[in-house]
């Protein structure tokens, strides 16, 4: 064995996500869990503990009915399994629109909680006085504008943004304050390859799409979607495994030994040792 101390390795922040502007593309995924984040964690710069875990986790319609128990509990196991990419955890519906002083609180408490290097929150147009009040309050706040997910209800479905000039204007516009407010980082979902060039041209902070295009500074995705978990997935997203497939022939291949008892064999069972 080697008497060498190995050096801890080094966990990104804000800091070095934002140096990354209009340099090197930054990886982006989601995690929920332990184990899937002690696999990603090498290949990736930034995990994000998404309340998408609502829909492709715990089955919900959307991600109205998370909550903050929910993201606490998925950003410990997160945090458990990542040693070096920057964790960041979404703020659910709810947790930060009742005002600053509430955000603060939810936001202080997810970071104690967890230990996690930064919050996101979607950039409505009362969000960025908030993300402001925050980072000066020392709490790293990545912004998200475009199509937001928690907005869902309101706007009758999730749709791309930015197709007609009035919403493109309000999305630049939430894009700019979000960035001025002090975001480390903003997040760009669900619009025209155009519009996603204009604001990362735009503003000083690294952008990080997702159903955005390549011109983002980063990108992200579902890691559910992107590992290929369900019959359908969104338009933007690409699939570089089938687990669902393979779950299903190895389920499939199990029920079959079991009813055949052909599983568990001798290999695997334990039995009692022969008196000497």
């Amino acid at each position: 064995m080697s008497s060498q101390k190995q050096e801890p390795v080094k966990r990104l922040h804000a800091p070095d996500i934002l140096a990354r502007k209009g340099g090197e593309p930054i990886v982006c995924l989601t995690a929920y869990d332990a184990p899937t984040a002690e696999l990603l964690d090498s290949h990736c710069d930034l995990l994000l503990v998404g309340d998408s875990v609502g829909m492709v986790v715990h089955g919900l319609p959307n991600t109205v009915g998370v909550t903050l128990d929910m993201m606490i509990l998925h950003g410990q196991a997160v945090m458990r399994g990542a040693r070096q990419a920057m964790v960041v955890i979404d703020m659910p519906f709810g947790s930060y629109e009742g005002g600053k002083e509430l955000a603060y609180q939810n936001c202080a408490r997810v970071m104690k909680e967890t230990g996690a290097q930064g919050v996101k929150l979607e950039s409505g147009p009362t969000v960025p006085q908030t993300i402001e009040y925050l980072v000066q309050r020392g709490i790293p706040v990545m912004g998200h504008v475009g199509l937001r997910p928690q907005a869902v209800l309101n706007e009758g479905g999730f749709k791309a943004k930015g197709k007609t000039e009035d919403e493109r204007l309000r999305v630049m516009s939430e894009a700019e304050a979000t960035a001025d407010a002090g975001a480390f980082a903003v997040v760009i979902e669900g619009v025209a390859e155009g519009l996603a060039a204009e604001i990362t041209l735009a503003i000083d902070k690294p952008t990080i799409g997702i159903g955005a295009s390549a011109a983002c500074d980063g990108q992200i995705l579902v890691v559910n979607d992107m590992l290929g978990m369900f019959d359908w997935s969104p338009k933007f997203v690409r699939r570089y495994a089938d687990l669902r497939g393979e779950i299903t022939r190895a389920a499939k291949s199990y029920a079959e030994d079991v009813r055949a008892r052909r599983f568990p064999a001798q290999v695997e069972t334990y039995f009692s040792k022969k008196p000497v």
